[in-house]
Order: structure tokens, then C-alpha cells, then sequence
């Protein structure tokens, strides 16, 4: 069992698994989105229970797809596409990451000049 939250703990949720590779989108909505760049792992949408859903709002943010986060303290926490069975989580809203690896960076044309990428997991320029 894998437990996480977002800052405030308005919206907590476990999941039975989680992927073991996290994927890094660097595009131009993930930035904006998070800060920065967005690191998530994948789990079936149906395992994924919420303990405490106060705080979460759904953001519609593409005609495909929607970011769900906590609308009480800002946290960015979910993604998932229209009509697929699974639902990316943020890897950092975790209460831990033992066992998760950088799997990829997606999306890496859209990357911001302040860092690099120097982890060694495959880029790719798109998805």
C-alpha cells in the first residue's frame, strides 16, 4: 500500500502500486502547472482511494485531459487523460519514493535554459 497527500492533507489518497519508473515532462503546461517540471508515476485509476477528498478540484487543462490538485493549498497532484484506465500522481506528493526511478524526460524540446539534465535516463523531444 502506497499512501500520499498534498501540503495541507485536504486531499490524501493510497493506492495498492504505483509504476517503479517516474517519467520527467519538461513541456510548456507542466511547467506552469507545478513550478517547474512535472515528475509522475502511473497507477490503475481504479486502485487509486481517496482518505480525505476536501480539497480536490479537477482542472480541465486540454481538450484530452485533466490535472486534479487541491484547491486549498495549491498542491498539483494528479493527471489523467480521457478515457484511459490509468491516472499519473506526482511522484513528490508520495509519503515515499523508495524503489522509483527516473524512467524518462518527455517533452524536452519545451525545457526551460536555468538546468540540465544530467541523470542519464532517455530524453525524448516529444512524447
Amino acid at each position: 500500500m502506497i499512501t500520499g497527500r498534498c501540503e495541507c492533507g485536504k486531499v490524501a489518497f493510497e493506492v495498492d502500486a504505483v509504476r517503479e519508473t517516474v517519467t520527467v515532462c519538461h513541456c510548456n503546461q507542466c511547467r506552469r502547472t507545478s513550478g517547474h517540471l512535472w515528475a509522475s508515476t502511473v497507477a490503475p485509476a481504479d486502485t487509486l482511494r481517496f482518505t480525505c477528498d476536501d480539497g480536490l478540484a479537477w482542472y480541465r487543462s486540454s481538450d484530452f485531459a485533466e490535472r486534479g490538485f487541491c484547491k486549498a493549498c495549491g498542491s498539483s497532484l494528479f493527471y489523467r487523460m480521457d478515457g484511459d484506465d490509468t491516472i499519473a500522481i506526482a511522484a513528490g506528493c508520495l509519503d515515499t519514493s523508495d524503489g522509483l526511478t527516473t524512467g524518462k524526460h518527455i517533452f524536452v524540446k519545451d525545457k526551460a535554459g536555468y538546468y540540465e539534465i544530467g541523470d542519464g535516463a532517455p530524453q525524448f523531444r516529444k512524447l
